[in-house]
């Protein structure tokens, strides 16, 4: 475990600018710290006036993979996003192949980005037309939140749901506590 320091007389925290050391271990931002509370063995990068902040997060975007990484995929949409200052996407359910809709399809999106991110991701759950019994189980393995179109969605694989088949996965997602 490596822990480091970056220090910033402007580092933006919930509280306004703040001259500070951000402190990262393992590539994670534990806290931010007055300078001069920071132990001397902590090694430190000091950036002076640069701004240091937090990342954004992109709630909607099609990183496409696996299946269709000639529109976009873990590798291109996490660097561009890490270059403009994003440290968290969450992918739509519809454009990869399998359309996140089941764990399996989960599992495979996660060991298609295995290695090729930039920036953090998760994903949405799908809700299509026959998959409500999977609702839950998308939600135990980690969906933040679950999609569906009430239209055609403009792309084969991911079907819409009628108002029948919203009301029956409507219970699933509520015992989901999502």
């Amino acid at each position: 475990m490596s822990l480091k320091a970056y220090l910033s007389r402007r580092v933006v925290t919930p509280h306004g600018i703040r001259d500070a050391a951000v402190l990262v271990q393992d590539g994670r931002i534990l806290d931010s710290v007055p300078p001069d509370r920071l132990p001397t063995e902590i090694p430190r990068k000091d950036f002076g006036e640069a701004a240091i902040l937090p990342g954004l997060v992109d709630s909607h975007v099609h990183l496409n993979e696996p299946g269709r990484t000639e529109w976009e995929g873990f590798r291109t949409g996490t660097r561009a996003a890490a270059a403009g200052g994003y440290t968290l996407l969450v992918d739509m359910p519809l454009n990869c192949l399998p359309a996140t809709t089941t764990v399996a399809a989960l599992e495979a999106k996660r060991k298609a980005a295995s290695g090729q991110c930039r920036a953090d991701w998760m994903t949405w759950g799908g809700v299509v037309s026959d998959n409500q019994e999977h609702i839950e189980d998308l939600a135990a393995a980690g969906v933040p939140g679950f999609k569906c179109f009430l239209i055609h969605p403009g792309i084969d694989g991911f079907t819409m749901v009628n108002e029948q088949e919203l009301r029956a996965a409507l219970p699933h997602v509520s015992r989901t506590g999502l």
